[in-house]
């Protein structure tokens, strides 16, 4: 079976199997209760049998009421062996196997059931007795339950695999949409200046410097994709200098006339500096400024992108006027494949927080706000040079 076709039909192989698993759990638990009051109920008997008889004031009912016990018991099931003073086989009921009492299976047979009960020393000789046959089918259930549950940790385990399988899936066609839009973003730029070169709308130094921007962010987009994986460089970033480049790429290419979005950076000089990877850090901040521009999509918003300290900690701010996070999402948002657009895949969140706590240790979180989404990054603040 393939990959792919063992991939569709796992749900419905997971489901069947639990259903069968449920099954063989009932089924246990019922042959084990009918078991239970078979036994129940001869006892009971064994009880009013050996009760009435001995208090029966007829001649020999009493010796007539233990017959009747013996004759129970045999039907029972009970393996039974009597021996005399001289280990001489006196009585035998329910053996395995057809022999006569002074066969010397019988005795060997008497011995192995000492092993597994201490026998009875009575007057009339030694009772050398084995389980019920009740007893060996709890042990049969018994190995039935255990095989039940191995089966469910089975279950899970697939059901787990399946579960990541399918959500690594996600990540894979999350990562490639991701890597179109980046680079999605600078071409269809390119396209556009290229259609102003044209028709001489704009100067052509302004062409060549918004030409040479699309062209840098194809470089940098190029170097994020290599930078997974990879050791994460430590190098002095300054937030505020990081905040305005991605503010200065995104303004010439947001809405002016209908329904216009504005960026505003709110940072005193190029600081605060941490230690970290530029290129990771400009990819998350972007991701952030992207994730806002999305939200104010057909709405004009005003977008905050905010660099201070607070302690000993550099804090990074993305803020935006729009409809906000939907409450049912909560921290969800930070995982892969969740994601409050319809056209969204979920992956812009999660590249932040990775980028972020495992790349840089620091935090990354939802700050409330009485109108639209802020987001904060906090990391350790580093001295400027």
């Amino acid at each position: 079976m393939s990959k792919a076709l063992l991939r569709r039909w796992a749900p419905t192989l997971v489901v069947a199997m639990v259903a069968l698993l449920a099954g063989l759990s009932i089924g246990t638990s019922w042959i084990m209760a009918r078991h239970l009051r078979e036994d129940a109920n001869a006892i009971g008997h064994l009880y009013s049998g050996v009760f009435a008889g001995l208090n029966d004031p007829r001649p020999g009912a009493a010796e007539e009421a233990l017959l009747t016990l013996g004759t129970l018991v045999r039907e029972q099931g009970l393996p039974l062996v009597v021996t005399d003073g001289l280990d001489q086989v006196t009585a035998a009921s329910n053996l395995p196997f057809e022999a006569e009492l002074n066969d010397p299976r019988v005795l060997e047979y008497a011995r192995g059931l000492d092993k597994l009960r201490s026998p009875i020393r009575t007057s009339v000789g030694t009772v050398h007795y084995g389980p019920l046959p009740t007893e060996r089918h709890l042990v049969i259930l018994s190995v039935l339950q255990g095989l039940t549950i191995l089966g469910m940790v089975a279950v899970g385990v697939v059901a787990f695999r399946t579960a990541v399988n399918a959500r690594r899936d996600r990540v894979w066609v999350a990562m490639a949409r991701e890597a179109a839009h980046q680079l999605g973003t600078p071409l269809t730029s390119l396209q556009g200046w290229i259609e102003q070169m044209r028709h001489g709308h704009t100067p052509p130094d302004a062409l060549a410097d918004f030409l040479m921007q699309d062209t840098d962010r194809l470089a940098r987009v190029a170097r994020r994709f290599e930078r997974i994986g990879s050791p994460t460089g430590r190098n002095t970033v300054g937030l505020g200098a990081l905040a305005g480049r991605v503010a200065e790429y995104f303004r010439p290419r947001l809405p002016r006339h209908a329904n216009p979005i504005t960026i505003v950076v709110d940072a005193a000089g190029p600081g605060p500096t941490v230690l970290g990877d530029e290129v990771l850090l400009e990819w998350a901040l972007e991701s952030l400024v992207k994730n806002a521009i999305d939200a104010l999509k057909g709405r004009a918003g005003t977008i905050i992108i905010e660099a201070g300290t607070s302690g000993d900690e550099a804090v990074l701010r993305v803020a935006d006027d729009g409809p906000g996070i939907p409450s049912d999402l909560g921290l969800d948002i930070f995982e892969p494949g969740v994601s409050s657009k319809t056209s969204g895949w979920g992956i812009g969140l999660a590249l932040v927080k990775r980028v972020i706590e495992e790349n840089h240790a620091g935090s990354v979180g939802v700050v409330p706000v009485e109108k639209g989404a802020c987001f904060e990054i906090r990391m350790a603040a580093s001295l400027t040079p």
